[in-house]
């Protein structure tokens, strides 16, 4: 079975029939015309099965390709990875807003549910992504300060060992920091442009009978400009800040998809995406039936369910921070970017019509969200302080 993994293509192929599995066979079995036990059965196995298995090596499949592309277009890396990892974040938001949509005529208060859930992962995800991401760069801050190995999760060896920075194979560029900041800095402006048009354009008058509180939405016209906005941030940021890299610091798995042709690359992320699509449409559907099953709020479903579409984007800054491969500064571009992305997935599903948020919701995410982009730029200033000094 090991050797049919390391078969790189067989591997993705894999990838692919299991996220069919799940989408046009196991999804059947969490409608209501199954028992309890089938229901939860399918769903537990479409969430963990999808997030842990195909999402997951998705990333890997990410990851190893998107430093040879960056390589022969120029294009920052961390830009490509991003356009792949918050793929499932955009899938999930839309897959929401279209059921949100097609339910607006027959049944409004659950088409709001569904609203909700849409808002709700494409904004929830980036506080996973930040949260992670800042952790990451405080373990990384630590194991410099101390020149040592410390562990990613204090008393447990399950996050693996962060190295000083002195000891990674090659260091990412001051410039590179530098981008990742600039970034976090204008995902900040564009969160607070969203927050801000949704409470003073965008509150509903009459909201639904089981709401309770205000409701706001996210209008057409300033998801427009949010969307354009996503646009001209991701082309002015698309070009590398990294120094090229030699062949002898390119990793065993970069190397062997060097020797493939550009096409055959892009044809390899074009069915990881698929691949997402699929699995993604199947655990967003999971969520909702769990909701169903449980009465949990779908304000906290939608929460939820943006670790589901943020796990490629955490799995690769995690493994670009305890591996000493000297790419930290592709992950904290790429996590950056990875949240512009989403933010673009959110003004979609608003020019679409089907983005919503309750009052109390609309508050906590946007001021977490807005409050670990400062702290994450914060420990990207200590750890560009270090560089400086050494």
């Amino acid at each position: 079975m090991k050797n049919i993994f390391k078969n790189r293509f067989v591997h993705i192929a894999i990838l692919l029939i299991c996220a069919l599995f799940l989408r046009f066979f196991l999804e059947s079995f969490i409608s209501d015309d199954y028992s309890f036990l089938i229901r939860m059965a399918s769903i537990i196995i479409i969430l963990l099965f999808g997030g842990f298995f195909v999402l997951k090596g998705v990333a890997k499949v990410i990851e190893e390709t998107t430093e040879v592309l960056s390589e022969r277009t120029k294009i920052a890396s961390g830009l490509l990875q991003s356009l792949g990892t918050a793929f499932p974040d955009m899938v999930l938001g839309v897959v929401a807003a279209i059921v949100s949509l097609s339910l607006v005529k027959t049944d409004y208060p659950r088409a709001i549910n569904f609203a909700i859930i849409a808002a709700a992962t494409t904004f929830g995800s980036n506080i996973y992504n930040i949260a992670h991401a800042t952790w990451c760069v405080f373990r990384q801050n630590i194991a410099n300060k101390e020149e040592k190995n410390v562990l990613m999760f204090p008393y447990t060896k399950i996050g693996g060992h962060v190295i000083p920075m002195k000891n990674h194979k090659t260091k990412p560029s001051l410039p590179e920091i530098d981008t990742s900041v600039d970034i976090l800095n204008t995902l900040t402006i564009l969160t607070a442009i969203v927050a801000i048009s949704m409470v003073i354009f965008g509150q509903v008058a009459t909201p639904p009978p089981n709401m309770k509180g205000d409701l706001y939405q996210l209008i057409r016209p300033v998801g427009g400009v949010v969307l354009l906005l996503c646009i001209v941030i991701m082309f002015y940021f698309r070009k590398s800040k990294r120094e090229h890299i030699i062949e002898k610091e390119i990793e065993k798995e970069e190397k062997y998809y060097s020797k493939k042709s550009t096409w055959l690359i892009l044809t390899v992320l074009l069915i990881s995406g698929i691949s997402i699509l699929f699995t993604a449409e199947s655990m967003v559907k999971a969520v909702e039936a769990f909701c169903d099953i449980t009465g949990l709020p779908f304000v906290i479903a939608g929460v939820l369910a943006g670790v589901i579409g943020c796990i490629g984007e955490m799995i690769v800054v995690h493994n670009f921070t305890v591996n000493p491969k000297g790419r930290i500064g592709d992950a904290l571009v790429g996590v950056a970017m990875d949240n512009i992305v989403t933010t673009m997935g959110a003004s979609i599903v608003a020019v679409m019509g089907g983005i919503f948020l309750g009052g109390n919701a609309l508050i906590l995410i946007f001021v977490i969200i807005l409050t670990l982009n400062a702290v994450l730029i914060w420990q990207i200033s200590k750890l560009k302080s270090y560089f400086l000094k050494t």
